[in-house]
């Protein structure tokens, strides 16, 4: 065990002797601490919070009451194979939000979580799920396994993400939904089945310029309304605007999709 000289863990609290405390990290009362636990710099660690190794946690990370990190995936076949948990720097998690690490399953057997994601309370993030940075999960948003999230999505109360699903930067999950199949960059989804339309609010504030907010625009028109087949929109996006960065994400994420995109759009949403 390595504490820290600045470091403050309560009396109550159990710590592994495989545990590492970083510089000026709180370990509050009766947190537990289990196995190859390593906690960075100012890390804060809640009351009743569980934290079980192989973990790796980076700086100022505020872990809040009763919260679960670590702990075995929910897999049935699963016998406790080697896996791990890693998480970057100055991420929130609030009240008894849950952390599975990564499985058995060939190729994976980590769960990574990036910096400066807000999970709030009672959300779940399964097992070899991968979360980028400046996430939202909002209350009760759920990942399944081996789900992933890249940089600034937004999944709002309530969500559900199936299981080797994903969201593309930017975009957003409405309340009280569910998808299984990806949403691509800088769309909303309303439900299971259809697409709402542009994250605006989500451009904007992430400092997109005018004209990529406009391609996008432009992007969604053509694959949601133009009733092409998936394979002519793509094709008609290339064409007409294959040239800019942001629509190249975009293309890039349709392409690489395993579970395919969400193909359908609310028609009652009017055209931004």
């Amino acid at each position: 065990m390595t504490i820290a000289a600045s470091a403050q863990v309560h009396a109550t609290a159990i710590l592994s002797s495989e545990s590492t405390i970083g510089e000026n990290v709180r370990v509050g009362p009766y947190a537990v601490l289990d196995g190859p636990v390593f906690l960075g710099e100012g890390c804060l660690i809640g009351p009743h919070v569980h934290l079980i190794g192989p973990l790796r946690m980076g700086k100022d990370n505020r872990i809040g009451s009763g919260t679960v990190i670590g702990s075995d995936p929910q897999h049935l076949a699963y016998r406790g194979q080697p896996s791990q948990t890693e998480i970057g720097d100055s991420n929130t998690f609030r009240e008894h939000v849950t952390v599975h690490r990564g499985s058995h399953v060939e190729g994976y057997g980590t769960t990574r979580i990036g910096s400066h994601n807000y999970f709030m309370a009672a959300s779940h993030i399964g097992h070899d799920s991968v979360v980028g940075n400046h996430c939202i999960l909002a209350n009760c948003a759920l990942m399944g396994g081996h789900a992933v999230l890249q940089d600034r999505v937004f999944m709002s109360g309530n969500t559900s993400l199936h299981q080797f699903t994903r969201m593309g930067r930017l975009s957003l999950l409405m309340g009280q939904e569910g998808v299984g199949k990806d949403v691509p960059p800088f769309l909303t989804a309303k439900n299971p089945h259809a697409i709402l339309g542009v994250n605006l609010v989500g451009l904007r504030r992430s400092g997109c310029t005018a004209d990529d907010i406009s391609a996008v625009r432009r992007a969604c028109h053509i694959l949601y309304r133009s009733d092409l087949l998936l394979k002519q929109g793509v094709e008609r996006l290339e064409e007409e605007l294959g040239t800019k960065p942001i629509i190249q994400e975009m293309l890039q994420f349709i392409r690489e999709s395993k579970r395919g995109i969400i193909r359908a759009m609310d028609r009652s949403a009017p055209e931004e």
